[in-house]
């Protein structure tokens, strides 16, 4: 077998107190006369604990935080099992990706507490190096248009779905750009904002409540809506960092130096490859399913089984044979399921001998730039290609971990690279 480069070699030759309180007097003073009784005037309002004042108190702000629970359960059961939500969080996370490679940025927008909630996701998507800015729907028609450029995408928040300042600003934005909207809509068809604009660049991402604001608490303040939204936008983002970067900790870190977070990370130093990799040992390995085809030996189906049971994603076939979570979501097709394990393709089901060794104790950076170097040459591009499996090799020379390689550098996927 031919031999595999190893990031070893490359290393060898790439080394870089409070005062004191006075004492009161021995003998008090005589008093000549007596000090008569004082009036009986009852204390001030304000020093008075209500008790029951402070119970109602405390079961409202129980009932808040309740009904916040309940609605972003109600969320995870929607983006959890309705297909028109998946299919928008998975379209939004597509489009952004594309966005940002393609040198554009992500414009937020948003009136009132919805604005606010905007505010935050830019302030998040930029921390991520996701370049975002907030455009304030009314100062857009006052020459803020101006932020927008030719590949941007927007991203609108607004609960009804029908914001009447949005609904302005959208008439003086060309159609091709992408809108993304969260709000309360379950369906596409059903919000206002995406009227008038082609079908294919609006995505809708769906953040109901299951009660309103006012059969809740009796006044319609944005309370459990905000946080609904907040929380999906939160997800939108990790997701999209997630998709962009291998390893999105290391960009955070990068543009977040400050702060109790910057000096955590200063503290921890640089992440190695020991730290990211998953050990071999905790990984499943796939056994025969009663459920799956009569066929004595395993299945696609075995597999994806085996995954789902799998903490890490990873799963082995055999001690020395191991499938990648990133390839166990290729196994989808119904028609794949029935496969023999030995007849998938060998990128998919890879075995030992083909994994590329990596000492656990380099640096993540020091990895990428080896697996980039190594890239620049034909044989390079053949063993360190989307798919590949670093095993991560510890102190006594054992293979202990694996790591995919698109978990190190940024391979891109063919998906965005289409237009």
């Amino acid at each position: 077998m031919e031999d595999r480069p190893t990031m070893t070699t490359y290393l060898q030759k790439n080394q870089p107190l409070t005062p004191v309180s006075p004492l009161l007097p021995v003998t008090l003073p005589h008093v000549c006369e007596p000090i008569p009784p004082l009036p009986m005037t009852p204390p001030d309002a304000d020093e008075i604990l209500d008790a029951a004042s402070n119970e109602a108190a405390l079961r409202t702000g129980l009932h808040v935080i309740w009904t916040a629970k309940d609605a972003v359960e109600y969320m995870w059961d929607l983006l959890h099992s309705d297909p028109v939500a998946q299919e928008g969080f998975l379209n939004a996370v597509n489009v952004i990706s594309r966005t940002i490679h393609r040198g554009g940025k992500l414009i937020v927008s948003g009136i009132g507490k919805s604005g606010k909630i905007a505010k935050k996701v830019e302030a998040t998507m930029n921390s991520f190096a996701i370049r975002s800015v907030f455009l304030h729907p009314t100062e857009a028609v006052h020459g803020d248009l101006g932020i927008i450029a030719e590949n941007d995408t927007l991203l609108l928040f607004t609960f009804s779905g029908r914001t009447q300042e949005l609904s302005a600003l959208l008439q003086h934005i060309p159609p091709h750009h992408p809108l993304l909207v969260i709000t309360s809509h379950t369906h596409p068809s059903t919000c206002p904002l995406f009227a008038g604009r082609p079908a294919s660049n609006c995505v809708l991402l769906p953040a109901p409540i299951r009660v309103s604001e006012t059969s809740s608490f009796g006044v319609p303040a944005p309370t459990t809506s905000t946080t609904t939204a907040l929380v999906l936008s939160d997800a939108l983002a990790i997701a999209v960092a997630r998709r962009l970067y291998p390893i999105p900790a290391d960009v955070f870190h990068k543009y977040h130096p400050g702060g109790a977070i910057g000096a955590t990370a200063q503290r921890i130093g640089p992440r190695r490859m020991g730290d990211i990799a998953v050990q071999v040992a905790d990984v499943p390995i796939a056994q025969k399913h009663k459920h799956s085809v009569s066929s004595p030996t395993l299945t696609a189906l075995d597999i994806l089984l085996a995954a789902a049971r799998s903490p890490s994603g990873w799963v082995r076939v055999s001690s020395d044979t191991i499938v990648a979570p990133r390839q166990i979501q290729k196994l989808g097709s119904p028609e794949q399921l029935d496969y023999p394990v030995h007849a998938l393709d060998h990128d998919v089901v890879v075995e030992k001998g083909d994994w590329i060794s990596v000492p656990a104790a380099s640096t993540v950076e020091e990895a990428r730039q080896w697996i980039e170097d190594m890239r620049l040459s034909e044989r390079g591009r053949t063993f360190l290609r989307e798919g590949t499996v670093l095993g991560i090799v510890d102190v006594w020379g054992d293979v202990s971990g694996v790591v995919e390689i698109e978990d190190v550098v940024e391979l891109e996927p063919s998906h965005l690279m289409e237009d």
